[in-house]
């Protein structure tokens, strides 16, 4: 290996650190050790676990097969909002169109654009639970829907094997060389984003466009239309700061 590639392994290796993989109320304790061995297979290290039905569990340590170092540092939290904080691209596993989301993309597209945006700070993998998956609103926290081309007569997919071919994906897309990457502008935070959809799901309610009794699925449109922009930090402040103004001027 010549010295350009071992730079852009390193430079690979370290925009996977960047990249969490995040469980939501995962129900087998054994799929959470599948996934730790299938992360740890393809070099990566983060796992967060989102209200897990049994964990720590010794059937997770027989399933992780020696990637007992992931269980241990795992993160458990109560809600995907909490896995998400400071987060710049979340994708999320799903088999199934969701009428308000972004449209999907396959798992070998999604995997360059998330780990050009690890340039610029952490980035996620959502899964959801074995037998539901992640709810709408789930995805909808999520930047992107991302899908696996599997057969449609028979698509369903364990959860280790899920996670085992995203991180692959991940792991091909971090050996290209650097310059072989989308570009990646800053998009705003996960918790800058969901200060804006608060901040505005506040000025519409102060000023009478939105009615929390008959909200005719607003918010989740919103959230699509948005979502489909890819807000950058600087889009953020400037929004946020068109909506302080208008409150500032009606009061």
């Amino acid at each position: 290996m010549n010295r350009d590639e071992q730079r852009d392994e390193g430079a690979g290796q370290a925009l996977l650190e960047r990249v969490r993989v995040v469980l939501v109320r995962t129900s087998h304790p054994g799929n959470i050790g599948a996934a730790a061995r299938a992360m740890k297979t393809m070099g990566l290290q983060r796992l967060y676990l989102v209200q897990p039905q049994q964990f720590p569990d010794p059937v997770a340590d027989a399933r992780a097969s020696g990637a007992d170092d992931v269980l241990a540092a795992a993160t458990v939290v109560s809600s995907l909002q909490e896995a998400l904080q400071d987060v710049v691209m979340a994708a999320a596993l799903t088999a199934r169109r969701r009428e308000l989301s972004v449209p999907p993309m396959q798992a070998r597209d999604a995997a360059p654009h998330l780990l050009s945006q690890a340039r610029n700070g952490d980035v996620a993998l959502v899964f959801g639970a074995e037998t539901s998956g992640l709810t709408n609103e789930e995805v909808m926290l999520c930047t992107l829907p991302v899908s696996i081309p599997a057969n449609p007569a028979f698509s369903s997919l364990n959860l280790g094997a899920a996670v085992q071919l995203l991180c692959y994906e991940l792991r091909m897309a971090a050996q290209l060389p650097g310059a072989a990457l989308p570009e990646a502008p800053p998009l705003a935070s996960f918790d800058e984003i969901e200060g804006f959809h608060a901040h505005l799901e506040r000025a519409m309610l102060a000023s009478g466009f939105y009615d929390p009794a008959n909200p005719r699925r607003l918010l989740p449109k919103v959230r699509r239309l948005f979502g489909r922009v890819g807000l950058e930090r600087d889009e953020v402040n400037i929004l946020r700061g068109i909506l302080s103004a208008l409150e500032k001027r009606r009061g």
